[in-house]
């Protein structure tokens, strides 16, 4: 049997769920499908949780008009929504006289991206703020943050239900045609027939992509170990090296109960494979020393990975986002989210009103 519906969105990771509110919020009549039993369980639940300022991105980039604009709506949202949250900034150090130079351009771009100034901090400032930190100089950026972003996704989904959109958990997607001047979205349980889909399947966004786009970019699977830090902790805000090849480096995260973490790494793998690699801790104590050298090695234990979605490869420069539409690749009613790794999750209410926007509904969000 094959039901019609206004919009289907494939993957209720955290874009996904923003993409079917803002939908739904606009009168469509959606159905998110989600291939695990529950929403959020790669990409979205998987990172650092950090409401990133917009700093890094080039300019003119989606990653970086989405990245500033989504951080705004997201602040407003947790206020509205009760979602648990906390600006508390962050540093960026550099650990020798070499890096100055980056994190002059990082104030630069920050300024290009329209950000909020980022003070300058030489050693004595650094170590005023967080005095286990050693560096020689950095800047600060007040409108970073952390989220719940488990609680987050749950409200998503609640503003997606109260608006009359829906989410079939279990039920992967295994086909995607042209029918009848419509999209045919076909799983095992059933078929939709949708004016409009959306592709926000993360890991799996390029080869969803390929059924109808063949020259979609191929997926690329970068490995991220963190590391969680027990006993209390040493420092007030999140603490961030200069970036490196693939991410962002080796950084220090908080939770909202006060939990360290460090990482992610960088590690190119070929296939999705959450393995934890306790191997690479040297290198990991090694990166971590250059900024914390009072680091203690055997407070540190194994936390979790993710995978970062993305779309351009060891030794290319890094993509930005794709959001493709027809105007695009020329097939009516589908949307790709391609490649929407960091910052993903601050931009996803910002790639949510990109999406309405580009089924018609200007007003959505």
């Amino acid at each position: 049997m094959t039901e019609t519906v206004d919009a289907v969105v494939i993957g209720a990771g955290v874009v996904g769920l923003a993409c079917g509110r803002a939908l739904a919020g606009a009168g469509l009549d959606v159905v998110v499908l989600e291939r695990h039993a529950q929403i959020g369980t790669e990409t979205s639940s998987r990172n650092s949780e950090v409401i990133h300022a917009g700093i890094y991105y080039p300019s003119g980039s989606l990653k970086a008009a989405l990245c500033v604009r989504g951080k705004a709506l997201l602040y407003r949202y947790c206020e509205s929504h009760g979602v648990p949250f906390r600006r508390c900034g962050k540093i960026i150090v550099a650990s020798s006289e070499d890096q100055i130079p980056v994190l002059e351009g990082y104030r630069a771009q920050a300024s290009r991206n329209g950000v909020d100034p980022l003070p300058w901090l030489d050693a004595q400032a650094v170590a005023a703020l967080e005095p286990r930190v050693r560096a020689v100089a950095g800047v600060r950026s007040d409108s970073t943050g952390i989220i719940d972003s488990h609680a987050y996704m749950l409200a998503l989904q609640g503003d997606l239900e109260a608006s009359g959109g829906m989410i079939a958990l279990g039920t992967p997607v295994t086909g995607l045609a042209p029918a009848d001047g419509r999209l045919r979205v076909t799983t095992d349980a059933l078929e939709l027939d949708a004016r409009w889909v959306v592709n926000a399947a993360g890991l799996s966004a390029p080869a969803v992509a390929a059924w109808l786009t063949p020259d979609t970019p191929r997926a690329y699977y970068a490995r991220g170990h963190y590391y969680v830090y027990d006993g209390p902790s040493p420092f007030s805000r999140l603490v961030y090296p200069v970036a490196e090849a693939g991410g962002l480096g080796v950084h220090v995260t908080l939770d909202l109960s006060g939990q360290i973490r460090f990482g992610p790494d960088v590690l190119w793998i070929d296939d999705v494979d959450y393995a934890f690699d306790d191997s690479r801790r040297g290198d990991f104590e090694a990166a971590i020393r250059r900024y914390f050298p009072d680091l203690e090695a055997d407070r540190l234990r194994p936390g979790y990975t993710g995978i970062r979605p993305k779309i351009s490869g060891p030794g290319e420069a890094a993509a930005d986002f794709r959001i493709d539409g027809p105007a695009q690749h020329g097939v009516a009613g589908l949307i790709n989210l391609l490649g929407i790794e960091s910052p993903g999750l601050t931009a996803s209410l910002a790639i949510g009103e990109t999406v309405a926007r580009l089924a018609g509904h200007e007003d959505a969000c």
